[in-house]
Formats: structure tokens, sequence, C-alpha cells
């Protein structure tokens, strides 16, 4: 398998306060461990900067505007109490976007198996017209968007194995009959959402939310017995996925107890669903993991199962 690594040194300019969780280093740990002898096989470019009409593809006109017009220059401002702005902010979103979109062109046009693209800020709370949750564009659902308008799919699946709920995600795509939104996330917990009976108009969102203390057993079942069955029989033509790694059993953030070994085992079983139906075209994009050791863990497991099929 070609698997191909994109990222930009910008997404290391969006500067939360101190003391915040989704920070430069999360970046910085995923760089140190895919510079591994292990991972130099990878195909490496920088992300280059998204257009904003990729990102209305997804998100309300109105919104992207105001978002444009409030970034800021020279301090830093708040969304809200989660989610701030510094001066590198508005580039490092744009690169995110950019490379969602550069990696699902480079995979749907055959340079490539496979893509994982390390970006920050994260996406997938990121609703029509609203940023949160450390979000502020969703990237991953621009990624699968775009994969319909540009390269005419028509049927695209997002999974999402982040701790939270990805309501942007859903948001986005609930009433969409062509693309699938599948997601294991701890409940309950931010953002609130993702209840399995929230199923989207058309019977296409998917929600396994799992309990407090739940480790790779329950993970794993999730996924056998509800979600790749639903994968499989919507036949999805490209897999996109919300890959946060904050379902370990070390970040700070959340009380679910997997290890890297269980992100393994669910991108194989994702590639596996992807060779049956898409000709293997994966495209991940990260999301969470605070703790950077849990974090350099599970990206080395999960682009490891990328790499190897």
């Amino acid at each position: 398998m070609t698997t191909l690594y994109l990222t930009h040194p910008a997404c290391l300019d969006h500067l939360t306060p101190p003391g915040h969780p989704e920070r430069p280093e999360r970046l910085r740990a995923v760089e140190q461990v895919l510079a591994g002898d292990h991972f130099q096989p990878l195909l490496r470019a920088l992300a280059p900067e998204g257009s904003l009409d990729s990102a209305a593809l997804c998100h309300d006109n109105h919104y992207i505007d105001e978002l444009r017009h409030i970034a800021p220059k020279d301090r830093t401002i708040y969304i809200d109490g989660d989610t701030s702005m510094s001066p590198g902010t508005w580039e490092a979103v744009l690169r995110a976007v950019g490379g969602a979109v550069a990696a699902t062109d480079a995979v749907l046009s055959g340079a490539c198996d496979n893509a994982f693209v390390a970006v920050r800020p994260p996406g997938h709370h990121a609703e029509v017209g609203k940023s949160m949750g450390f979000c502020f564009f969703d990237n991953a659902a621009i990624a699968a968007r775009h994969a319909q308008r540009k390269h005419g799919l028509g049927r695209v699946a997002i999974v999402d194995f982040d701790v939270h709920h990805g309501n942007g995600t859903q948001d986005i795509f609930w009433s969409d009959p062509t693309v699938m939104y599948c997601s294991t996330h701890q409940m309950p917990l931010f953002p609130g959402t993702g209840a399995l009976s929230e199923r989207g108009e058309h019977d296409t969102i998917v929600n396994a939310p799992l309990a407090s203390g739940d480790g790779g057993l329950r993970f794993r079942e999730a996924f056998d017995y509800l979600i790749l069955p639903r994968l499989q029989a919507f036949a999805p033509e490209l897999i996109v996925i919300s890959a946060g790694f904050d379902a370990h059993r070390r970040d700070p953030l959340a009380t679910l107890n997997l290890d890297a070994s269980d992100f393994g085992w669910v991108t194989s079983k994702l590639v596996e669903i992807a060779d049956a139906s898409a000709g293997g075209r994966v495209v991940s994009v990260l999301e969470g993991g605070y703790d950077l050791q849990g974090l350099q863990e599970s990206v080395a497991a999960h682009v490891s199962a990328l790499m190897t099929g």
C-alpha cells in the first residue's frame, strides 16, 4: 500500500491558551513518531491552503465570512470557553481544509492508496454555521463532499472513532442519503449528542455510544455488530476517517480504555471495507488525542495499518 502523509508547519501557529489540551505539541509528537524508520516509505507532502469555496461545501457562507472577518492579527480572541483564535489560526484552519482536500484528490486520482492528514485545529464539532469544541471547519466532512462534487462519487462514508461525538459532521449530513456517518464515542460526554436513536432522515447516521470505562472489547463489538455491517451494506466508494485518539486510556479528557492496538485493529477493518467497495481508498484526518504518548502510540498503529492494508 502507498500511503500519503500530509501536514504543514503553519498548523503549529494556531496557539491556544496555556494549559489548553489542543496544543501545537500534538503535531510535533505526531511528526516525531512518523519520522521513525518504519515510516520512511510514506509519501510526504505539505498541506496546501484550502479555499473558502471548499469550506462552503459544508458551511454557511455568512458563517465563513464572519469567521474570516474576526480572525485576529495581533491578539487572541475567544469564540467560546474552549475555542479561541490566535494570529496564526486562520492559516492553520485553511491548511487543515487544504490538506483534507489534497489528500482526497491524491487518493481518488490514484497517486496513492490512502492518506493520513495530520493537521490542527480539528474539525468534527464544527456545525454548518457554528464553531465549537476547538473546531472551525469540518475537515472530514469537506473531504467527503469534495469527493462527491469534484470526483462524482455517489456514496461516501465518514467513520469517527474520536472519544467525543462529531456533532458537526452529523449536523452537516443529517438529511443526506449519500453520506453515511458512523461514530463510536463516550456518552454522556461533550457535546451531548450521539445517542443510538439519532439516525438521520435517511437512516444513514450510525451512532454506537460507549460508556465510561469501556475498553477494547466493547469498542470492537460496536464495530463488529453495528458499524461494519452497516458500512458493508452501504458500499461506500470512499471512506473518510475522523481519526481522534482521545479514547486512549491515557487521555485526560475522557474515560474510555482503548490502547494503540485497538486503533490499529479498527483501521485494518476499515481498509478491508474500502477494499471491497472503494478500491481501497481511505482518507484519514486527525481529530483529537491529547496525551502525547497515547497519541504517538495510536498514530503509529493507525498509520502502520494504513501502510500495510
